[in-house]
């Protein structure tokens, strides 16, 4: 399994502030947990392109949908099901789908909602090319990584750069959540105190966190 796909977004995040968030508007409507290769697309008031790309797409491959604003379906039960019969890694559209409830529920689907209505099939499919998701610039290759608190597009090397640091982060904060469960106070395995005092001076400060000894 990649390992970027074991980590929680949110964990990637703080290691690097930096990471492109694609806009919260964009919720999962199936399960949220996705991992893979961004595969662009270009829909804007057509689904064909969507569908060429199921056609074209590798294994493990993520549809990122550039839809255009319309208030159209860029794709709905029988494209995405096809999608998870070829084993594609998920479908993220900037954009609306339809057939929600015939959504395959083991691929993850991303949209901004859904719309009864499809687009069109009378458009030379766009797809291979760099587009414009959630606020964000994404090129082919790009790594998608999504759960329940959002999506991540970023190009694999930077993602891969968090991971070390990431893993330790997952240690101490499972260590301090075991400890708060226990019954043992969050406040006093901070630095809260100190820190609110040195900012509140004008000091440099950061706020730090360790598990109980």
């Amino acid at each position: 399994m990649d390992p970027l796909a074991a980590v929680p977004v949110s964990t990637l995040c703080d290691v690097d502030k930096s990471l492109p968030v694609a806009d919260p508007a964009i919720r999962p409507l199936t399960t949220a947990r996705l991992c893979g290769p961004a595969y662009t697309v270009v829909a804007a008031g057509e689904f064909l392109s969507v569908l060429w790309a199921i056609a074209e797409a590798a294994p493990g491959d993520v549809l990122v949908v550039q839809a255009g604003g319309a208030p159209l379906a860029a794709l709905g039960e029988l494209l995405a099901t096809e999608a998870h019969r070829r084993g594609l890694g998920g479908i993220i559209v900037d954009g609306y789908v339809r057939d929600r409830t015939g959504l395959p529920p083991a691929l993850p689907m991303w949209a901004r909602g859904t719309v009864p209505m499809a687009g069109r099939s009378d458009i030379a499919p766009r797809v291979g090319g760099p587009v414009a998701f959630g606020g964000l610039r994404v090129s082919p290759g790009d790594m998608v990584l999504g759960d329940d608190d959002g999506l991540v597009i970023a190009p694999r090397a930077q993602l891969e750069a968090c991971l070390e640091r990431a893993a330790e982060i997952e240690r101490v904060e499972a260590a301090v959540l075991a400890g708060i469960l226990r019954g043992e106070s969050l406040i006093e395995m901070t630095n809260l105190v100190e820190h609110v005092a040195r900012l509140r001076s004008g000091e440099p400060s950061a706020l730090a966190i360790a598990p109980p000894a």
